[in-house]
């Protein structure tokens, strides 16, 4: 079968993508070691924390290129935990995260772009109540890779960021009767990654 010039162009460029694409590392999260927390003012004079329990997800990296990596990264809603049940049973409630129609919140980067040394900025959607919001993380790494006893190869990260719960449609609130509010609506959120490389993703 002859070939023309522009269907051997085409094939010489799927086989340098498929090239690029086969160099692309796949990093999981380990959710043991790994944490999403979360921090917002009660009464106006104290924070209260929290965090999700449990974090599963990805990072797709080409090598070190920042510009190239991607994640996606899942938190089970249901287990929040603030270490009083009785708040958390609230927090789980229609109030608050519904947590019986919105049982997961997930994050995916749009783009990451290197900072300065050490330091990335990633911009992706987060959903959360239902709601996708842009959001911005502040990001802090990769650590050097080190292998552990079973010979793994692992790096960390962290990142942080702020977003108004308001926006995601979590709005329940009371009134101080100093004219305060109950609940802060900023929300600072604090993720501490540590990853393990596990496979060469063709995609």
């Amino acid at each position: 079968m002859k070939r023309t010039g522009f269907s051997i162009a085409f094939m010489c460029w799927l086989a340098l993508a498929g090239s690029a694409w086969a160099q692309q590392d796949v990093w999981e999260i380990d959710a043991s070691h790994s944490s999403a927390q979360f921090s917002v003012r009660h009464m106006m004079v104290s924070n209260v924390r929290g965090e999700f329990a449990k974090i599963a997800g990805r990072v797709f990296m080409e090598g070190k290129d920042i510009s190239k990596a991607r994640v996606e990264a899942t938190l089970d809603a249901n287990s929040i935990t603030t270490r009083n049940e009785a708040r958390d049973k609230h927090l789980r409630s229609a109030e608050f995260f519904d947590v019986a129609n919105h049982p997961t919140i997930e994050f995916k980067s749009k783009k990451a772009e290197a900072v300065s040394s050490g330091r990335f900025r990633i911009t992706g959607d987060l959903t959360l109540h239902g709601v996708t919001k842009e959001v911005i993380l502040d990001a802090e790494g990769p650590t050097p890779e080190i292998k552990d006893q079973r010979g793994n190869t692992r790096v960390g990260v962290s990142a942080t960021t702020k977003i108004n719960r308001k926006d995601f449609n979590i709005l329940w609130d009371n009134t101080l009767d100093s004219g305060g509010v109950v609940l802060g609506d900023e929300v600072a959120i604090t993720i501490d990654l540590e990853l393990i490389k596990r496979a060469t993703s063709g995609k």
